[in-house]
């Protein structure tokens, strides 16, 4: 788990004993472990989405978007093709953004290709798939609003579909499709929307 401020991932293991993984995180905030063993962490402060190799080595995958600094990468989602998504809104100083707005993103299988997926919300934050790989869950913090979106070919995203009036930081599915949001309390919605 991150500790933003401090720039830290700690490690909890499961006989209760609390260790630091790695400093200097560029301030990390969401992580996903891929296939591999590898750890995805969106580096905010840094401007960058990074891989960690389970001996420590930290490998940049993606910290810009069309020539320009993304703004500050915030939670991301491996799908079952090992293509990553991820939110990159920004909190805090404004002053030195390149990107048009906040977005989500789609980096390709390869590692090759980033693709926006996303460029029509205020904020986006929390971002999630099922285990099928046929949804995405992104949370609009920024309008209070959580919304599917059905995987296409790629990694293209269809049409959304609004899925809770409230927006999100951390969200989890379980085992019945039902998605939990944390904003201000935690709320429960079943597959089709209903709270």
């Amino acid at each position: 788990f991150t500790d933003i401020p401090n720039s830290r991932i700690h490690r909890w293991s499961t006989d209760g004993k609390l260790s630091t993984f790695r400093e200097n995180t560029g301030r990390a905030n969401g992580l996903f472990f891929d296939r591999d063993g590898n750890l995805l962490c969106c580096e905010g402060g840094a401007r960058q989405l990074t891989s960690v190799s389970p001996d420590g080595k930290v490998t940049v995958l993606a910290n810009d978007y069309d020539g320009k600094k993304l703004n500050s990468p915030n939670d991301l989602w491996i799908d079952p093709q090992g293509g990553i998504y991820f939110s990159d809104p920004r909190y805090g100083d404004m002053s030195d953004l390149e990107q048009d707005g906040f977005h989500v993103y789609y980096l390709s299988p390869d590692r090759k290709k980033l693709t926006r997926v996303v460029d029509d919300m205020v904020k986006p934050n929390g971002v999630l798939g099922t285990k099928d790989g046929k949804l995405l869950y992104v949370a609009d913090a920024g309008d209070g609003k959580t919304y599917a979106y059905q995987i296409l070919a790629s990694g293209e995203l269809g049409e959304r579909k609004l899925i809770a009036p409230v927006g999100s930081d951390g969200m989890t599915l379980d085992e019945h499709g039902n998605l939990y949001l944390t904003r201000g309390a935690v709320r429960i919605y079943s597959p089709s929307g209903e709270s």
